[in-house]
């Protein structure tokens, strides 16, 4: 399966799940209508870096949200399924991608995405244990430090390892945050 360069934003972890059933790629989850500032600047360092291709539900929360991405983030593109092809096969629960089947997600996407080189893993969890990002008693603050320093949000040592990944925090950029919350820790 082809590897894609572009990060696919949809609303919750059900829509992620049938997403990578059908493509390899990341996601960023705004998890449902909400959309903050932070989101905002965090969805716009990802278009700068890698792109982005909306892809919510068809209808009015995702159309809401569609429209908020696209007037703070200039040059996103847009990927979507009829509302007839997002219906629900149990007699409950909503409209939306997580009922797509994959080969319509796959044509969805087809004309959108641009294929990635394949590119190394460059964190794991042994780097954010070696960082003291897992594993002591400060963890979390500096986690939670880390995500602000970077501009790429709060995570627990697995999602935080998958934001570094995804966000293309550079070995540098990673160690410069680091340093600076060490020094910030030296200072308290």
């Amino acid at each position: 399966m082809t590897k894609i360069k572009e990060v696919i934003v949809v609303e919750g972890k059900d829509d992620t799940k049938q997403i990578l059933k059908a493509v390899d790629a990341d996601t960023y989850e705004t998890n449902g209508s909400a959309l903050d500032e932070s989101d905002l600047a965090r969805l716009k360092k990802l278009q700068a870096s890698r792109g982005l291709i909306v892809f919510t539900d068809p209808d009015f929360n995702g159309e809401r949200l569609r429209k908020m991405i696209s007037q703070a983030i200039p040059g996103v593109q847009h990927a979507f399924i009829r509302r007839d092809q997002g219906v629900p096969t149990e007699a409950h629960g909503s409209l939306g991608v997580e009922h797509a089947d994959p080969d319509t997600i796959k044509a969805s996407l087809a004309h959108l995405y641009t294929e990635a080189p394949d590119e190394p893993v460059i964190f794991s969890s042994k780097d954010l244990q070696q960082a003291g990002m897992t594993g002591s008693a400060k963890s979390r603050q500096r986690r939670e430090r880390l995500g602000q320093i970077l501009g790429i949000g709060y995570g627990n040592g697995k999602q935080l390892v998958r934001r570094l990944n995804m966000f293309r925090i550079s070995p540098e950029q990673f160690a410069q945050a680091v340093n600076q919350i060490d020094q910030e820790e030296e200072n308290e």
